[in-house]
């Protein structure tokens, strides 16, 4: 495993949330697959039975940052905390989701519980490896308060039909993100 400075890693956290920030201000996503390499790996867990499975960049930029931002454009994701691991060129994430559209009581829609991602990174200001988490239960919830209140947008909704019909969707069987760690602890 190459090891990169901590300078190095402090700069693509810098760049990233900045990317992040700027994304969600502008409602546009499609500028951070260029932070992942060419084969970079991106997962998250879609609940009991489903994972979210984005193989390479190009499927990061059409699926992560595409079809599963559909409807979510000008959400933001503020981070709250960063915490690097230089020794293993890692990075751990937590961040907030918060939506545009406002509630009946007037705050803006949040999906509560806490979200994070996990890096890898490969140098050249790239990841090559990311795991995202977040809680699927608030999150459904609150999507159907948007829902019920006329602020789902189409895109959203569209999304929501076809559930695991959407690209990257890979069954839990079929799929272990566990084995994508190469230097697993526990091993």
């Amino acid at each position: 495993m190459p090891t990169f400075s901590r300078d190095e890693l402090e700069e693509m956290v810098q760049r990233w949330v900045a990317g992040n920030d700027e994304a969600g201000q502008t409602g546009d996503w499609s500028k951070m697959s260029q932070f992942y390499t060419e084969d970079a790996v991106y997962t998250w867990n879609n609940g009991e039975k489903w994972d979210f499975a984005a193989r390479g960049r190009q499927q990061i930029h059409d699926w992560v940052f595409g079809t599963e931002m559909a409807g979510l454009e000008h959400w933001v994701y503020p981070y709250v905390r960063t915490l690097i691991d230089d020794k293993k060129g890692e990075v751990m994430g937590l961040w907030r989701q918060i939506g545009p559209d406002k509630n009946l009581e007037g705050e803006a829609y949040e999906i509560a519980g806490t979200g994070g991602s996990w890096f890898r990174y490969a140098g050249d200001f790239k990841w090559s490896w990311q795991r995202d988490f977040f809680d699927h239960m608030n999150a459904g919830m609150v999507f159907g308060s948007m829902s019920q209140n006329g602020h789902l947008k189409p895109q959203m909704q569209e999304r929501l039909k076809k559930g695991s019909r959407m690209p990257g969707w890979i069954r839990r069987s079929d799929f272990n993100w566990y084995e994508t760690i190469s230097d697993r602890e526990d091993s």
